[in-house]
C-alpha cells in the first residue's frame, strides 16, 4: 500500500471517489436493509454517493481522500462545517431526483434513515463526519484512522466537538479510540439495523491517542 497521504478532495476526484466508497459500503448494514437486491445494489449506492458528493459535500470543500504515494484513492472522508449538516429546502429539491435515482422504490428506507438521522442531530455547533470509507480490501490498515486523525485536526483546530452517526457497529470501537463515545441510537423502523450516534467533545482533544 505504502505511504497514505491525506487531502482535500476536488470535482477531479469525484468519480474515483465515489467508487471507491460505494465498494466500501456495499456490505453495510444500512444498506443492506434500505437496498437488499444484490442486482444493481453496487451500481444504486453510487448514484447515492455521486449525489450527495456533487451536490451537497464538494461545494464546502471539506470533503478528504486518502492515497498512496501512486496516487490511487484509497478511501474518503465526507465532513461537513458546523450549520451545514441539513440543506435548505432549495438544495434538497436539487438532490431529490438523484437520491430517487439511488434508492428507486426503496426511496422510502432512504427517507427514513435520513429523517432519522435529522431529528437525532445535535444544534450544538460542531462538525459532522457524514461518511468515512476504505476500500474493502485496505480495511483494517490504518487508511481510516489517517482519514479520521487529519479531520479531526481541522475540528481541534477551530476549537469544535464533532458527531457521526456509525451505521456499521464494528467501527464504534475505532471512533471511541479517537475520542467519540455512544450518546444514543437512531430511530428506525422495525428490522432496520442498529445505528449509534457518537459525540466528541472538545476537552477529548489533549487524550487522543494517535497510534492507529
Amino acid at each position: 500500500m505504502g505511504e497514505v497521504t491525506v487531502r482535500q478532495a476536488i470535482g477531479a476526484d469525484l468519480a474515483g471517489l465515489v467508487g471507491v466508497l460505494a465498494r466500501a459500503f456495499y456490505e453495510d448494514p444500512q444498506f443492506l436493509w434500505s437496498l437488499p437486491d444484490q442486482r444493481g445494489r453496487l451500481r444504486r449506492i453510487e448514484r447515492i454517493f455521486d449525489t450527495i458528493l456533487r451536490h451537497e459535500a464538494l461545494r464546502h470543500g471539506t470533503v478528504q481522500l486518502a492515497e498512496d504515494d501512486a496516487g490511487t484513492t484509497l478511501g474518503g472522508a465526507v465532513w461537513l462545517p458546523p450549520h451545514h449538516w441539513r440543506d435548505p429546502l432549495s438544495r434538497q429539491l436539487i438532490t431529490a431526483p438523484g437520491f430517487l435515482r439511488g434508492y428507486g422504490r426503496r426511496i422510502g428506507y432512504g427517507n427514513a434513515f435520513q429523517g432519522a438521522c435529522w431529528k437525532a442531530h445535535p444544534r450544538e455547533p460542531h462538525w459532522y463526519l457524514y461518511i468515512l470509507g476504505v476500500e474493502p480490501d485496505l480495511q483494517g490498515r490504518g487508511v481510516g484512522a489517517a482519514l479520521l486523525r487529519a479531520g479531526l485536526e481541522r475540528s481541534d483546530a477551530a476549537g469544535l466537538p464533532a458527531y457521526l452517526e456509525s451505521s456499521n457497529l464494528a467501527n464504534v470501537p475505532l471512533y471511541q479510540h479517537f475520542g467519540f463515545t455512544v450518546t444514543g441510537r437512531l430511530a428506525l423502523p422495525p428490522g432496520a439495523p442498529e445505528i449509534p450516534t457518537m459525540w466528541r467533545p472538545v476537552d477529548k482533544v489533549s487524550g487522543m491517542r494517535t497510534d492507529s
